[in-house]
């Protein structure tokens, strides 16, 4: 009787665990092989915080229910044009879908440098159809991620003035504090797969340097010619100092037109504040000057001019280079 009783037990405790089995392996969810080969980046536009990449993707699954022609998402695109699909089934029915994607893309741009400046270009690619429960994604590590010649410089499509130092692809997951309408989840989170891209790049800044800050140099050196100019001519002396910091406020605002608005200090702030404090410590100095040719001190008044233009100039010298330098290196 027991011995009956022990193997019934045990044919049913065989059962249970291939049924358990069984329920475990239909519940896995379904690994999809995810790969990505960017051709163009392009259209970089931070006034609008944006930028355009066209790209080939592609996917290697098995389950025919799965849809990424219809259901591909791709969060932070602010628009997303399919320009070419195909899907193919191999002989161990196995799918792979291929794609040609042209996307613009909303970001987030760290200014503080400008224009010494790197930037983090971030792509992720879901599935709005299942969760991460029926989907889950896995890399295609075969080949380049992206075409080096059009991205070097040299292509068509190439990021004019900037280069890439680095290029990171991850699978990760989204969380959503939603249930998207589904009345039968008790709990409204939803949790899907990711296949995330960052791409690294970092400006040849210093083309773009002189171009913006040329006119405020030239506007600082005006305004430092005047420690040159006999402390007698009170009007020329003045009205070059007054007219170069007009011009800088000018150049300022011109720079801050092309870029978005943050409150951050940036180093276009900082530079031109600089230059500012150092215009009005020409005019300070001038008056000083011109209060000793009042008290008929010529000689001294010639001298503290000489002191005031080579103190003032080596250390808005020094500064410049030392904040520039901070920068560039950050």
């Amino acid at each position: 009787m027991k011995k009956t009783l022990f193997f019934t037990l045990f044919i049913l405790g065989l059962f249970c665990g291939t049924g358990l089995r069984s329920i475990a392996q239909d519940t896995k969810p379904d690994a999809v092989s995810v790969g990505i080969y960017i051709t163009s980046i392009h259209d970089i536009d931070f006034k609008q915080k944006e930028y355009t990449v066209s790209f080939w993707l592609w996917f290697n699954y098995k389950n025919p229910e799965l849809n990424f022609i219809k259901y591909l998402e791709i969060p932070q695109a602010k628009t997303t044009t399919i320009t070419y699909s195909s899907l193919d089934t191999t002989e161990d029915d196995r799918i792979t879908v291929l794609l040609k994607l042209q996307c613009v893309m909303k970001d987030w741009w760290k200014i503080d440098n400008f224009p010494f400046n790197r930037q983090n270009l971030r792509l992720s690619i879901e599935n709005a159809q299942y969760d991460i429960n029926t989907l889950v994604f896995a890399k295609d590590t075969s080949g380049k991620n992206f075409d080096s010649h059009a991205l070097s410089g040299w292509g068509v499509d190439s990021l004019k003035g900037w280069a890439i130092d680095t290029f990171k692809i991850t699978i990760g997951t989204k969380e959503y504090e939603t249930a998207f309408g589904d009345a039968s989840v008790t709990n409204a989170h939803s949790v899907y797969s990711a296949y995330k891209v960052r791409i690294g790049i970092k400006r040849e800044a210093w083309g773009l340097f002189w171009k913006i800050f040329l006119g405020m140099y030239v506007a600082f050196l005006i305004a430092y010619a005047c420690f040159y100019i006999h402390a007698d001519n009170i009007d020329s002396r003045f009205g070059l100092s007054v007219g170069s910091l007009f011009a800088v406020i000018g150049n300022k605002y011109i720079i801050e037109a092309s870029l978005p608005e943050t409150t951050l200090f940036s180093l276009v702030d900082i530079l031109h504040g600089l230059t500012l404090f150092f215009i009005l410590s020409v005019i300070i100095a001038t008056a000083y000057v011109l209060r000793l040719v009042k008290q008929n001190k010529i000689e001294k008044a010639n001298r503290m001019d000489m002191i005031f233009a080579q103190i003032l100039l080596v250390i808005y010298v020094i500064l410049n280079i030392y904040f520039i330098s901070k920068a560039n290196m950050a």
